[in-house]
């Protein structure tokens, strides 16, 4: 199992920028990929990025261009950088893992509240 511990959230007026962490500790010579998830209320859970440990990254197409996904290997951390901020992403950001094998591990979550 992997732990993961979310930081960083808060609340921000629109057009303003916030940085998301989480770090990641058991076992986590298994994890493959790792994403940002969030989910607002009354709607579903969906992935906002995600980043394999090659580096290579997908985002959802609401973010792209705002948000930037990065990761530590060496550190086990994870980070998402959130630029030019809407009332629409005001949402509960979840960090997770998914290891080797596709099982996933989820933190959290931290709340991200954006202001018009």
């Amino acid at each position: 199992q992997v732990q993961l511990v979310e930081s960083g959230g808060g609340l921000v007026q629109a057009g303003g920028s916030l940085r998301l962490s989480c770090a990641a500790s058991g076992n986590i010579f298994a994890i493959n990929f790792m994403a940002w998830y969030r989910q607002a209320p009354g709607k579903q859970r969906e992935l906002v990025a995600i980043i394999n440990s090659g580096g290579s990254t997908n985002y959802a197409d609401s973010v792209k261009g705002r948000f930037t996904i990065s990761r530590d290997n060496a550190k086990n951390t994870m980070a998402l950088q959130m630029n030019t901020l809407k009332p629409e992403d005001t949402a509960v950001y979840y960090c997770c893992v998914i290891r080797v094998g596709g099982r996933q591990d989820w933190g959290q979550g931290t709340q991200v509240t954006v202001s018009s």
